[in-house]
């Protein structure tokens, strides 16, 4: 709890961010809420997919820690930070293009554009924000992790403030609707870079972090990004069953689609939880691996897993309690179409109660999984269980059963009941039986 709690806090406050951001645009208009639904669906898929660099750091930086291999710790850091960098900038070009991509993915023209005009502000931030999670990364290695609940905390009321002045142009500054949710995006990610990097630099200054980090190292270089590229595709599959369903909710109507929005961020929410304790899991398991203990691995396993159960209990309770209340957050009272966004995202709640612990439950087992630096075989779990089971299924269930959006929402629960079933398997199966043998 040490650890995971402001790892929780930490991921809680970085969706925040976005949530900010859904929430100002719901009351500013349906149509900005649609088309920050799709831009901000198209850059964490992108975010997502880079970000699996910043994710191997974290094993590879508890073993090395465990160890005491204060060389290691350094080099493999640096060389995601370089990784990183290299990700971002070959991926830039596609948000500025992605109007075209939107429209040919079968996208409303005028939403379609208006998520371009959002996503080449934001998009820039692509940058710094993965930058920020190799960052956070290291240190919640090294569990520090209160520092990293607090810089994210701190970039909270920055991006609200700044959402308050831009998108209504409050005090006198210009209204910008979804441009101004863009700017302060990149404003936010551009902060929290400078203050974890400020930190990094000051209190752990006995690594050199910083010292020639434009200095190659092949050989970390080459570790980071075997263990990256599938963490970074497993996340691709993953996000990308959420992004398919965004899409198919685009081509049932704006109002599908908002309500598609909205109900996604509640439950977003909640998996953030998920993924705070999945990433103390990772820690812990990295660190027994680096003094060799299968036992402490297997308890501290049960443990993460046990608060994931608890927090899907609660989610599940009040999704099916109180959704309307949990979606009117999110509209105008004013909104004409608000009665009709309630109605379609009240009936998503229900579904997505059903998915919640499936949902923890994958994303505890890939954290487990990638504490112990197997990444290959969840990549393919994930790539089948999401693409040929759950996305085939919610277009079949939407569209030739004619069920709409809970068809699609209904491929959702089907493709995380898989993974969650096979990714757990793996851990307590083969992997926790092969590790027992190596370190008897």
């Amino acid at each position: 709890m040490r650890l995971g709690i402001p790892l929780i806090g930490g991921h809680v406050a970085q969706f925040s961010i976005g949530l900010t951001d859904t929430v100002m645009l719901g009351w500013y208009s349906v149509e900005a809420l649609a088309s920050v639904v799709l831009g901000g669906t198209f850059f964490f898929v992108i975010f997502l997919f880079g970000s699996g660099f910043a994710i191997a750091v974290m094993p590879l930086v508890a073993e090395a820690d465990a160890s005491g291999d204060e060389t290691t710790l350094r080099r493999v850091t640096r060389m995601g930070l370089w990784l990183s960098v290299l990700f971002g900038m070959a991926f830039l070009p596609l948000f500025i293009w992605s109007g075209g991509i939107l429209e040919a993915l079968g996208q409303d023209p005028e939403v379609a554009q208006l998520a371009q005009m959002y996503l080449r502000i934001a998009g820039l931030g692509l940058l710094p924000a993965l930058l920020v999670m190799v960052l956070k990364s290291y240190l919640a290695a090294l569990e520090r992790t209160r520092v990293v609940f607090w810089v994210t905390v701190a970039a909270v009321p920055a991006n609200a403030l700044v959402n308050y002045l831009l998108i209504f142009g409050n005090w006198g500054f210009p209204e910008l609707g979804v441009e101004g949710a863009a700017i302060a995006s990149l404003v936010t990610q551009a902060v929290s870079l400078a203050g974890v990097v400020v930190y990094c630099a000051l209190t752990m200054s006995h690594h050199d972090l910083f010292r020639r980090v434009w200095r190659p190292d092949w050989e970390a270089f080459g570790r980071v990004f075997r263990l990256g590229v599938p963490i970074g595709l497993t996340n691709l599959s993953e996000v990308g069953l959420f992004a398919a369903s965004s899409l198919m909710m685009g081509w049932l109507g704006t109002v599908q689609l908002a309500a598609h929005g909205i109900a996604l961020q509640l439950a977003s929410l909640a998996f953030m939880v998920h993924l705070g304790l999945s990433s103390a899991a990772t820690v812990r398991v990295g660190n027994a691996m680096g003094r060799k203990d299968a036992e402490h691995m297997a308890r501290g396993a049960r443990v993460a897993v046990g608060a994931s159960l608890i927090t899907s209990l609660v989610t599940v309770t009040l999704f099916l309690t109180i959704p309307e209340f949990l979606l009117s957050l999110f509209l105008d009272p004013n909104e004409p179409q608000r009665e009709a966004i309630l109605a379609a995202g009240v009936v998503l709640l229900y579904v997505a109660a059903l998915f919640q612990v499936m949902d923890g439950m994958q994303v505890m087992a890939l954290g487990l999984l990638r504490g112990v630096q197997d990444t290959r075989g969840p990549m393919i779990i994930a790539a089948i269980s999401y693409w040929v089971i759950g996305v085939p299924s919610g277009y079949a269930l939407g569209f030739a059963l004619n069920l709409g959006g809970v068809g699609v929402w209904s491929g959702l629960v089907i493709g995380l009941t898989f993974a969650s079933a096979l990714l757990m398997w793996r851990f307590w199966g083969p992997c926790l039986r092969r590790l027992r043998q190596r370190f008897a």
